[in-house]
């Protein structure tokens, strides 16, 4: 009897634990399997979806699992369960985990891909994104908001994910404070790779927002630590931080061109960040401070060479009696043991002061209150090369207290404090990118609260030994700023595989366009000498070269009646190499698409002709091109130039980053040789950069008034051109207060070029 006993209670309390912990994997095929698992999901339940393609998949994932036996969806395999078309997921309930799968070939059909929350009232808890990819799953039209994953909640979670190639408007990932059950959430983003994130030419384009402007003085406590963000270039705010009581900790930003911002909220923690810039970029910033109560220590800047909002410490002007929405005065901020390696000037003050534009801006917008009660202290500055002006301010620092930064430069700026000591400071390279002192400058100063300051970057123990700057010595042999295998998924890599470029040789119209459909990126079409004629427009949704096999005997595009010589698509990079491109007036030698210019393309022109179009260039609303770049090259016999002012909406958008155009003749171009135009007061993107140098511009702009229009680009340079009989009346205006000016240029019979001041643009807030 007793073994009996003894036997049933072994079954009941087995039978109890599998009920406790599910039935295994639940093992789903299509949507409609995978919603008949969520109705009967209980807790510790491990839903397991079938590997292969989830084509337009609506995914509402609500479920009450507990902390010890939450409630899996995952893939069958990571990484070979593909969520692609018109897809999307929202989660509700408590302790719910997403795992292992990937995103890819598609876009939201809502305003978010993830959310954690299916409605109002069915809100996700305690529950966690993880292991998953999503590559560019973005929108078709670049002009549509949306974001990838929305937090809503409280103590949500974001981690070991690879996240990259969103190009339309809205923030990469966002975090949402609308409403009591969302505040004091305690978020955690962490061990992430954001990846690339391209250019978007306008704002909108964060990494990561936590908050808004009419949540920002509620308190979130999201914490953002250990993640990667490699060249997020969306615009000049990376993370976007408009709540309270933020941690950002242990992040490294790798060559990305933009800032971790304070825009607004107060009392942010700042700990043991790496920022690595570059030589080649002055877009690449640091830490732009706004508001009140920040600490922001043990951080390391290296190369970081932007100005103003894209300097490696920029900390702004605020605004009388701010409204939420624009710039709070910097109070109460603490700023210490950070080390500065050649970076320009990275600590810039009182950025972003507008007094001087009163009359062509409200008072809500003029910057004038310099940041007050603000503590510098045991921060390490050293270049290699001289800088004698670490410090830039563009108004008093008055309120600023410079305590024992050591620098090895003597410095000679306008704001110089016995905060400032120069010495003999010597670097050794331990690993890429990372320099640490041959000594420990121990002389630190004793703030308040300064002992809360307990570790270095390192996490070495500060209480024990103490030095100036981020790190302690000693430092170990092995230690590296960035490892990528510590970051994102354990299944995927974003390291393309080399691709060998073939050269292909074209020799006559009848296979040239064939040839041009089949080639692989990266290839380049070698044309024989001769003439094509094109009846069809030439795709390019790749990178492709097409040049002449003998520069002596350029090839000839002839372009028929009508007909756009190249059709630029999303993704596409064209190089023309001495090529002869002739049309007869009627048609386009270059143009995008109409619309769903989804991602970016690049078009470079070198040594070649383009003659007898209607238009060089004409790009679409809601078209964007990285880089357009015109060399060598003749340009005649043309109604219109290259046309980049589409996005006329005067929203802070452009339709082109980078317009270089050098040595290169313009001759009878009727109307404006270029225009590229961006409207709307914005300073939240590069704003465009135009390069006209060396060039010769003759008998053209008859049909319009200006040559040139470069109307709210910021980074101008017009520089050693000859422009010679241009029946016009202006070159072009220049914008004085970005530093814009005539440099070295001849002109004969051609209008002038003006320099306006303060360009009145469009409010846009």
């Amino acid at each position: 009897m007793s073994r009996v006993l003894i036997f049933l209670s072994v079954f009941i309390v087995l039978t109890a634990c599998n009920q406790q912990k599910g039935t295994g994997p639940i093992k789903v095929g299509t949507i409609g399997e995978l919603n008949k698992a969520f109705e009967n999901a209980k807790a510790g339940d491990d839903i397991v979806m079938a590997n292969g393609v989830w084509k337009d998949v609506e995914i509402v994932f609500y479920g009450e699992g507990t902390k010890e036996q939450p409630i899996t969806l995952r893939a069958e395999t990571a990484g070979e369960v593909t969520i692609e078309g018109a897809s999307n997921m929202k989660l509700g309930g408590e302790y719910l985990v997403v795992k292992d799968l990937y995103f890819k070939n598609g876009y939201s059909p809502s305003k978010a891909l993830i959310e954690f929350k299916i409605n109002d009232t069915l809100i996700a808890n305690n529950s966690r994104i993880t292991n998953c990819v999503i590559d560019e799953f973005t929108q078709a039209d670049r002009d549509v908001t949306d974001h990838w994953v929305g937090f809503w909640g409280r103590h949500n979670q974001l981690d070991h994910c690879y996240i990259a190639g969103k190009s339309n408007f809205g923030p990469t990932v966002r975090v949402f404070l609308k409403g009591n059950e969302h505040i004091n959430n305690h978020h955690q983003i962490v061990n992430n790779h954001f990846g690339p994130r391209p250019r978007k030419g306008g704002p909108h384009g964060e990494t990561l927002q936590i908050g808004d402007s009419y949540t920002s003085m509620t308190p979130s406590y999201t914490n953002v630590s250990n993640n990667l963000f490699e060249r997020c270039n969306g615009e000049v705010e990376i993370i976007s931080s408009k709540s309270n009581f933020n941690e950002f900790s242990h992040n490294v930003f790798f060559e990305s061109e933009g800032s971790l911002v304070l825009r607004h909220g107060n009392y942010a923690k700042i700990d043991g960040n790496v920022f690595i810039g570059n030589d080649n970029s002055k877009f690449i910033g640091g830490i732009r401070v706004v508001n009140t109560g920040h600490w922001i220590t043990n951080n390391y800047f290296y190369k970081i060479k932007g100005n103003e909002f894209r300097s490696a410490l920029a900390v702004m002007n605020g605004v009388p009696k701010s409204p939420l929405n624009r710039y709070n005065q910097v109070t109460d901020v603490v700023v210490a043991h950070n080390t500065f390696i050649d970076c320009i000037s990275p600590l810039q003050f009182s950025v972003g002061v507008n007094i001087d534009k009163k009359d062509v801006l409200p008072a809500s917008e003029i910057r004038s209150e310099r940041p007050e009660r603000f503590v510098l202290a045991n921060n390490l500055i050293y270049n290699q090369n001289k800088d004698n002006h670490p410090i830039k301010a563009y108004d008093k620092v008055d309120g600023v207290l410079f305590k024992n930064n050591i620098l090895n430069s003597e410095d000679k700026s306008d704001v110089t404090a016995h905060g400032f000591i120069t010495k003999d400071l010597q670097v050794d390279q331990i690993s890429e990118n990372l320099f640490v002192p041959n000594q420990n400058y121990e002389d630190v100063y004793h703030g308040f609260d300064f002992e809360t300051i307990t570790q270095d970057i390192f996490k070495s123990d500060r209480t024990k030994k103490n030095a100036i700057g981020a790190m302690v010595l000693p430092i170990k042999d092995n230690t590296v700023l960035m490892d990528k295998k510590l970051y994102g998924t354990d299944w995927f890599s974003n390291e393309a595989p080399e691709q060998n470029a073939e050269t292909i040789k074209v020799a006559s119209t009848d296979n040239f366009q064939d040839l041009l459909k089949r080639a692989k990126s990266g290839d380049i079409l070698s044309l024989e000498p001769g003439t094509y004629k094109v009846n069809e427009a030439l795709i390019i949704d790749k990178n492709i070269t097409i040049t002449s096999a003998n520069v002596e005997q350029k090839a000839i595009l002839q372009i028929a009646t009508e007909v756009n010589a190249f059709e630029l698509h999303p993704k596409g990079n064209l190089n023309i190499k001495n090529v002869v491109l002739i049309g007869d007036n009627t048609q386009k030698a270059f143009a995008t698409l109409d619309k769903n210019m989804s991602k970016a393309y690049d078009l470079f022109v070198e040594n070649s002709e383009i003659s007898n179009f209607k238009t060089v260039l004409e790009v679409s609303k809601g078209s964007f091109a990285d880089t357009i770049s015109v060399v060598n090259t003749t340009i005649k016999n043309s109604l219109n130039g290259f046309l980049l002012n589409k996005e006329t909406d005067s929203k802070g958008d452009y339709n082109a980053e980078f317009v270089l155009i050098t040595n290169s003749t313009f001759d009878h171009v009727q109307n404006n040789v270029l225009n590229y135009y961006r409207g709307g007061y914005d300073e939240s993107t590069i704003g465009g950069n135009l390069v006209l140098s060396n060039n010769t511009f003759t008998n053209s702009g008859k049909g319009s008034e200006i040559l040139i229009e470069n109307i709210g680009i910021v980074n101008v340079d017009i520089s050693n051109n000859t422009f010679k009989n241009n029946p016009v009346k202006t070159i072009a205006v220049l914008w004085g207060e970005k530093g814009q000016k005539p440099v070295d240029n001849n002109i004969q019979n051609s209008g002038e070029i003006k320099i306006e001041q303060n360009l009145k643009q469009k409010l846009m807030y």
